[in-house]
C-alpha cells in the first residue's frame, strides 16, 4: 500500500465516521436547534474529508485547486443555512427542547 492510497483510505474513512455522526446526531437528538448543529458541524467535516481524499487520488493540480474551492463553498455555505433554518424556527416560536427537570425548575 502506497502513502497516497493510506492517505486516500483515511480521508475517506474519515468522511464516513463523521457522515454517520452527522445522520446519528439528525436521528437521536431532541430538537431543530441541536439537530442543525449535529448536521453543520460533523457533515461539513464529512464532506471536507471526502473531498480531502479525491483531491489526494488525484493529485493533478487542477483537482487540487476544485477541491479547494469545494471546500471553501461548503465551510460558508453549510453554517449559514444551518444558520438560517434556525434562525426562522426560533421566529416561528419553536421551542428549545429540555428534560422535565428542567421545565420543573424553570416554573418555580
Amino acid at each position: 500500500m502506497t502513502l497516497v492510497t493510506a492517505l486516500v483510505v483515511l480521508f475517506v474513512a474519515l468522511g464516513v465516521f463523521f457522515t454517520f455522526v452527522a445522520a446519528v446526531g439528525m436521528i437521536r437528538l431532541p430538537d431543530v436547534y441541536s439537530r442543525s448543529h449535529a448536521a453543520t458541524k460533523a457533515d461539513t467535516l464529512g464532506a471536507g474529508f471526502a473531498i480531502l481524499a479525491v483531491a489526494v487520488y488525484f493529485g493533478t493540480l487542477g483537482e487540487v485547486i476544485r477541491g479547494a474551492f469545494l471546500l471553501v463553498f461548503i465551510y460558508y455555505t453549510n453554517p449559514t443555512a444551518a444558520h438560517a433554518i434556525t434562525r426562522a424556527a426560533y421566529s416561528r416560536g419553536i421551542d428549545v427542547w429540555t428534560t422535565e427537570e428542567n421545565r420543573q425548575e424553570e416554573s418555580r
